[in-house]
């Protein structure tokens, strides 16, 4: 009896602890997604025909931050402080898009569209 009374406790300290632990690194990992900041995402396609273009760079202007689009014409900034951003957008044979004064406070969804220069 004293040996089930043993391993109960056992099993039952080992379960506290497990739990506590879960809920210690559930904790940790909202607090690293709050850190991270802003997102801003977002499709650049052609003006005329719609496709989707690949290697387009977007930037956010006077700083660092920026992507290449992907073969969907996709791209992400992430890391962004709440806070008033211009984004720039160009490509090869293409006109520049400028998106200014937008007032990022959460996630942000921007597609592009660009002009070709002929």
């Amino acid at each position: 009896m004293k040996k089930l009374l043993i391993l109960g406790l056992f099993i039952g300290a080992s379960i506290i602890t497990f739990a506590a632990l879960s809920s210690a690194k559930n904790a940790s990992k909202n607090a690293a997604t709050a850190a991270s900041g802003i997102t801003v995402s977002g499709q650049v396609i052609d003006l005329n025909s719609g496709e989707a273009l690949a290697g387009v760079e977007v930037m956010i202007e006077g700083s660092n931050k920026k992507a290449l689009t992907d073969f969907d014409g996709k791209y992400t900034i992430s890391d962004l402080k709440p806070g008033e951003y211009s984004i720039i957008a160009s490509y090869i044979s293409y006109n520049k898009s400028y998106i200014e004064k937008l007032n990022l406070r959460t996630n942000e969804a921007i597609n592009i569209k660009l002009k070709a220069s002929r």
